[in-house]
């Protein structure tokens, strides 16, 4: 009906188009949350098929026009997920769990690009820029439901700790990963393949964290004490800059986003600032994967005609599915056999790193924007399949792992009474188990810091019921010594 009004002069003017079609996509994303909660699937599955259901292959319910006017949202949501990824990236936390962690995250990252490369490149034959790209993207993980499963479970241990380090960390390499194969791909693209078409574009990222960086010292100065709206507004609108900036170069502003989170949080340690903005940017996240779904070329995915260098899309997809879960696996493996982790850290590990959403999507939206033409959007098309499959999978294959690995049930109680906790390990459960019982007494503790108003305060409790208790706690008392 929208497309027939917006097709027909005067049924509809473009404002009005753009304003409902907005409203559509904003409320069948909410409403497909209603059925995936209750299969207890991640919100990122239903927005991506709830943009499917209003797209071209079914109701059709958004102009292409307005589709194509959209693509800024992009933009946008993947400043504010690379910001977030920022928070994961603290030094003193990186320091603490030395540099087994990273080393792991490496290998279970970079592993998993090789052989994807290996099979798009050298066996399939897809040329050198939707190779990189793909690869690159075979790297990202999406913690979220792994996160839940954790929660769910109650699982503890030294497994979990080592799960939470990398899931933090990947998609740090992740980014890394993608900057310098956009460098490439776009070298490839010109036709001049030399050290100086791959060094620009370094070049330029390197200015990019750069800008970062500054931004980030900037941002810590402006937040000296603001007001919650007026915090929300100097971050936006400095994330918003960025991106400019990173137009302008023609240059991803992925980097230089993460830079500014990741100098916020070393500098500050205000994880209230992120909590903010991940209570303010729901909206934004949901018309971007909204947007991802409306853009799904199922055609391409489903017919056996279309094909890239003679290599059908549906079989390129299957075999991307596939070969990655195996570079994963081995990854974790062989970062755990290096770095001389438990067995039962290295034989699961790899099970709990399948999830792929989020960063990646955000990413193959930007990288089928570079590649461009139909190769982009089978780009697209191979990353938001797999991520459907991997988030219907993740869970379950999550809740082996955790099982497996001795980290909560019969095993767990086996394993707590064999282990030999160590003094440093003692003290930090104690000073857990004493901020847990401190909890009732700080949740009634008004943040006079920040909270200066009524608004302010409803705003501030309504983020805090996000969060759970004991990481609430948790990150108060840290931030207080």
């Amino acid at each position: 009906m929208l497309n027939f009004l917006y097709d027909n002069i005067g049924g509809i003017n473009s404002v009005s188009a753009v304003i409902i079609s907005v409203a559509i996509m904003l409320m069948a994303g909410f409403g497909m949350t209603r059925i995936t909660k209750l299969l207890k699937l991640p919100n990122v599955t239903a927005y991506i098929l709830a943009g499917v259901i209003i797209g071209p292959y079914c109701f059709d319910f958004i102009p292409k026009p307005i589709v194509e006017g959209m693509d800024f949202i992009s933009d946008i949501a993947l400043a504010f997920i690379a910001f977030g990824v920022g928070e994961f990236f603290k030094f003193s936390t990186i320091k603490q769990n030395g540099t087994k962690v990273i080393v792991i995250t490496l290998f279970e990252a970079l592993l998993a690009s090789v052989v994807v490369f290996v099979l798009t490149y050298f066996v399939l034959g897809l040329g050198l820029p939707f190779s990189i790209i793909l690869a690159a993207l075979a790297s990202a993980t999406a913690p979220a439901s792994t996160m839940m499963t954790i929660r769910q479970t109650g699982a503890k241990g030294d497994f979990v700790d080592t799960l939470l380090s990398v899931v933090a960390l990947d998609d740090v390499v992740s980014l890394l990963a993608f900057s310098m194969a956009i460098s490439v791909a776009l070298a490839s693209m010109s036709g001049q393949f030399s050290a100086e078409s791959v060094l620009t574009p370094l070049l330029l990222n390197v200015v990019m964290v750069v800008v970062g960086i500054l931004f980030g010292l900037l941002l810590k100065l402006l937040m000296f004490k603001r007001s919650t709206d007026n915090r929300l507004i100097v971050s936006v609108a400095l994330l918003f800059a960025i991106c400019g900036i990173g137009a302008a170069l023609g240059v991803s502003p992925l980097l230089a986003c993460m830079a500014m989170g990741t100098v916020y949080i070393n500098t500050t340690n205000d994880e209230k600032l992120f909590k903010q903005l991940n209570y303010f940017n729901p909206p934004v996240l949901l018309l971007f994967f909204v947007l991802s779904g409306v853009k799904f070329r199922l055609d391409v995915l489903v017919d056996v005609k279309s094909a890239i260098n003679g290599s059908p899309i549906l079989v390129i997809g299957i075999l991307y599915f596939l070969v990655r879960i195996i570079g994963k696996y081995f990854g974790a493996f062989l970062g755990c056999q290096v770095t001389k982790k438990d067995k039962k850290v290295r034989n699961y590990l790899g099970l709990a790193l399948i999830p792929q959403a989020g960063v990646s999507i955000g990413l193959a939206a930007l990288g089928a924007r570079i590649i461009g033409g139909e190769s982009g959007s089978v780009l697209q098309t191979i990353i938001l399949s797999s991520s459907i499959l991997y988030e219907l999978i993740g869970p379950a294959c999550a809740k082996v792992s955790l099982y497996l690995s001795g980290s909560y049930g019969k095993d767990e109680v086996e394993r707590n009474i064999k282990e030999e906790i160590p003094k440093a390990e003692k003290e930090r459960r104690e000073v857990e188990s004493l901020k847990e019982k401190l909890y009732a007494i700080e949740k009634e503790i008004s943040d006079r810091e920040y909270a200066r108003s009524e608004e302010e305060s409803a705003f501030i409790s309504a983020i805090e019921e996000e969060d759970d208790p004991k990481d609430y706690i948790r990150r108060k008392f840290i931030n207080r010594r």
